[in-house]
């Protein structure tokens, strides 16, 4: 299917989830992605989903239909669905958290310290070393022989971010190393 099709098949999803839904446009454009048709004829689809919960939508005609799952890991969600219908102004606001976290990350003693190390886990950082496990696992095993130890840095670093989840902390510390080597491909340095 041609970008100006699924472009213009967004269009139409954009406006109906804002109005059957009361969706954010924003937040479907941004979370949001085209997975294509499903049927043929008079009972084709369009099916969308949604990036990170994998929830799905169905567009037909100018009509959109929740996929809803419920069980083991439940589809739109109460929370989800608020989570769509998200004013521009608390978008902004989550994207300003986001920010500010990525910044305190990359400025934390933490990550300073340990920068090279994460870094070298990646293909395509220059220092990268062959053999070694995959970032998240590295950044599991550093951040469990850190608390192993009490080191005092990650302390800190969970007390800010207010979590000791070590799935979350290893996320937002592999977050910095995705941003150098963004700008080692684009050629800049950071």
């Amino acid at each position: 299917m041609s970008p100006a099709k699924i472009n213009e098949l967004f269009d139409i999803l954009r406006a109906a989830c804002a109005r059957q839904l009361g969706f954010n446009p924003r937040r479907v454009t941004a979370s949001m992605r085209f997975v294509g048709p499903e049927g043929h004829g008079k009972d084709l689809v369009h099916i969308f989903r949604d990036a990170g919960t994998h929830s799905q939508i169905e567009l037909k005609g100018t009509f959109v239909t929740l996929r809803e799952k419920h069980g083991e890991k439940p589809h739109w969600t109460e929370a989800e669905k608020n989570h769509y219908k998200a004013t521009d102004a608390q978008i902004d606001a989550e994207i300003a958290a986001k920010q500010a976290e990525l910044e305190y990350t990359r400025n934390s003693p933490l990550y300073q310290d340990h920068r090279e190390q994460l870094l070298s886990h990646y293909k395509d950082w220059p220092g990268y070393q062959a053999g070694v496990p995959n970032p998240r696992e590295a950044a599991r095993a550093l951040l469990a022989a850190l608390a192993e130890a009490h080191d005092p840095r990650l302390t800190a670093f969970a007390e800010h971010m207010r979590s000791n989840d070590p799935e979350h902390l290893a996320h937002l510390l592999l977050a910095p190393c995705h941003l150098e080597l963004e700008a080692i491909k684009a050629g800049k340095p950071e």
